[in-house]
């Protein structure tokens, strides 16, 4: 059955080209610091679970040394240059949004298809049986990048490694935040073991005034902005604050709406995604994509909106979330 171990081979894999080529990379000064850094990844990825916890401990100070001595360089040039990409973008217009287009539609029907058969109507009883129903949506997805992949290859026709070598020039834009989403989602769940929740909301409810249905929601709501700027993600920190806060003191306390207040929270947190580096595959592989100087042009850019969004969703969740 198709599950988690096709797509850590995936990504592996991935990450295994990345550095091959990083090595061969001689326009980079730095391109050893990338190529193992790309390396440990994709040994994460297609080893991890044959490494054990001192091993796999042991390749993410790896990575840390790598990135915190400043051993990872820029290189990787364009395949193509500025002029023959406008060219190529004026002969084939909108269409080269089709490859992009094909991901989001095949991960759609994938993960129709991939449903449990209890849950399917006639559409994929057979693929249903080929994909493991939890990991569904991100077969699909992974099926929807190899689809587009082909068809850009038979269409556009490039050289074998160009896909691989604009991918490596982005990972290299983007740095070590690369493997933030990773570390942050491993974060959350130690978050979430080690019972934070419980240790954030005693102190929490020791700052909410008696009887101040406000003050708890704006905590709350507040709370979740700020841990998502640490964190990175809005649902790493959701599992800290809803037990810190949403539980015992919105909806046990308060009787709010529990379906309510956690999407609302939720919505509180993307707040903070906008407006932290954490976020790196929202805030910095932007930057990058675009090449521009300053790396938090796309956080200043979104600060303006997702202020007053946090204080909208604090007001919709007081007035929504309680009768």
């Amino acid at each position: 059955m198709i599950g988690h171990g096709f797509l850590y081979a995936l990504a592996g894999a991935m990450f295994a080209a990345f550095a091959l080529l990083g090595a061969a990379d001689r326009g980079n000064a730095k391109r050893w610091g990338n190529a193992g850094f790309y390396a440990l990844i994709a040994l994460s990825f297609l080893a991890g679970d044959r490494l054990g916890d001192l091993g796999n401990g042991v390749l993410v100070l790896g990575l840390v040394a790598i990135a915190g001595t400043g051993s990872m360089g820029r290189g990787a040039r364009a395949t193509t240059s500025t002029s023959e990409r406008a060219a190529e973008a004026r002969r084939r217009g909108d269409r080269l949004f089709v490859p992009a287009l094909i991901i989001p539609v095949v991960a759609l029907l994938g993960s129709l298809a991939f449903l449990p058969p209890i849950k399917q109507t006639a559409l994929g009883r057979g693929a249903a049986l080929l994909v493991d129903p939890k990991q569904a949506t991100l077969v699909a997805l992974a099926l929807g990048v190899l689809i587009a992949l082909a068809i850009g290859y038979a269409w556009l026709r490039p050289r074998p490694l160009t896909p691989f070598a604009e991918g490596l020039r982005l990972m290299d834009g983007v740095g070590w935040a690369a493997v933030l989403p990773q570390m942050l989602a491993s974060l959350g769940a130690v978050f979430l073991l080690a019972q934070v929740g419980d240790v954030v909301g005693g102190i929490a409810r020791l700052a909410i005034p008696e009887g101040s249905l406000i003050a708890a929601v704006a905590v709350y709501a507040l709370g979740m902005a700020a841990f998502t700027m640490v964190m990175g993600n809005a649902f790493a920190a959701f599992p800290v604050m809803f037990a810190g806060i949403g539980m015992p003191v919105l909806i046990r306390h308060y009787h709010g709406d529990p379906a309510v207040i956690a999407a609302i929270g939720m919505l509180a947190g993307f707040c903070g995604t906008l407006m932290t580096p954490m976020a790196a595959n929202f805030n910095l592989v932007p930057a990058a994509l675009l090449d521009l100087k300053d790396k938090s042009a796309v956080i200043r850019a979104q600060i303006p909106t997702a202020l007053p969004l946090l204080a909208a969703n604090i007001m919709l969740l007081y007035f929504l979330g309680f009768r």
